[in-house]
């Protein structure tokens, strides 16, 4: 591992140095930490994490390694990878390379050695930002970089799915010996390889379409059920995706959707969104259902939150009938779920398929379902 020169810059101006980690050269993007102590791969493979920056609050990453198996999707999508202490050699049976290995093959430019506990109270303060790592030749002096991070894209108002999905659908069937019990179109806005995975092995053919797909495209294969997954941007200017799930709720067919699949039923339904402080990150999330009034620990990734009343059913604004908030977040009170009671429905703002994570919230797609069994 080399230890040559690496410079962090905030907009607001801070500047960090440390050592480069990864490939050596500038990134750019939303600078977020993640709270989770465990999952590095699956979190660097997420694709809800594109042109995002991640700083890893958990001081020591890289000790497990990298292997073929956990990657949930085709590829690293973080801009940007920040760790206190990295490892200096992976100690895991099931690991095939160090982390750093793919970070330098995949060109994720990243930074060591400064502290993450400091950045990550700044963060949670001044609220997320825009941010630069600069190493090797891309190092300049500071008020430089300064005014290149502050030209750079805002996350507000960045319509990304589209840049994360697939080209074309594929189909995932039940595993041996399950018995196919339903099929459901899952609309790859950045999904996650475990989710139609844990959908296959209750007996759900899945069959993973584009985020480019209309309402009618998607009707059109019959699904008793439609997912919405997980991915990045602004929901707020999704305005293409948002008429697909009204596509669904008017064709009154049995949908579920997660994270940005939850701001775009939100926003179908008729309610608003809007940017968080700071997001939530990482896998130790609390969260309450208020149907069941228990508490899950879960798996969270977002920046954005939907707009709606927290108190008793409310009407939806765009004529869905009522709609009540399922779960809400023991930290803040955020909106992390909503159920129709008028359209076979529901959502959830976090991750149930638990890659990494804690499996508390597995039984949602028991609940989707069901709903698509009519019960």
């Amino acid at each position: 591992m080399t230890t040559d020169q690496a410079v962090l810059v905030l907009e607001n101006g801070d500047v960090y140095r440390g050592q480069a980690y990864g490939a050596r050269g500038e990134t750019f993007g939303e600078i977020v930490f993640n709270t989770g102590m465990t999952g590095y791969q699956e979190t660097l493979t997420d694709p809800s994490y594109f042109k995002q920056i991640v700083v890893m609050t958990a001081p020591h990453v890289g000790n497990t390694g990298m292997n073929n198996e956990d990657a949930e999707s085709r590829r690293i999508w973080v801009a940007g990878y920040i760790v206190r202490d990295p490892a200096r050699r992976p100690s895991n049976w099931r690991s095939q390379r160090g982390l750093e290995d793919d970070l330098v093959d995949q060109g994720i430019v990243g930074l060591s050695g400064i502290d993450t506990r400091k950045l990550t109270r700044t963060l949670r303060s001044s609220g997320t930002m825009r941010a630069g790592i600069f190493s090797g030749a891309a190092l300049a002096e500071d008020a430089t970089l300064v005014a290149r991070v502050t030209a750079s894209e805002p996350m507000l108002g960045a319509h990304l799915a589209d840049q994360v999905s697939i080209d074309g659908d594929y189909v995932i069937e039940p595993p041996e010996g399950v018995d196919m019990v339903a099929h459901v179109v899952a609309v790859d806005l950045g999904i996650k390889a475990m989710t139609p995975e844990l959908m296959a092995a209750r007996g759900i053919k899945v069959t993973v379409a584009p985020s480019s797909w209309s309402a009618d495209e998607i009707l059109a294969l019959k699904p008793d059920g439609v997912f919405f997954s997980n991915g990045p941007g602004d929901p707020g200017v999704a305005d293409r995706s948002v008429a697909v799930v009204r596509g669904i709720l008017d064709a009154k067919v049995p949908l579920f959707g997660i994270c940005f699949g939850n701001q775009l039923l939100g926003r179908a339904l008729g309610y608003g969104t809007y940017k968080l402080r700071f997001g939530h990150r990482g896998i130790n999330q609390p969260v309450m259902d208020r149907t069941t009034g228990k508490v899950e620990i879960t798996s969270h990734n977002h920046g954005f939150a939907v707009d709606a009343p927290l108190d008793g059913p409310s009407e939806s604004p765009n004529g869905y009938g009522r709609v009540v908030v399922s779960h809400v977040c023991l930290n803040d009170d955020v909106v992390e779920g909503l159920q129709c009671l008028d359209r076979p429905a529901f959502s959830v703002q976090y991750h149930p398929e638990a890659a990494a994570g804690p499996h508390d919230a597995a039984y949602l797609f028991d609940r989707f379902l069901d709903l698509m069994k009519g019960r």
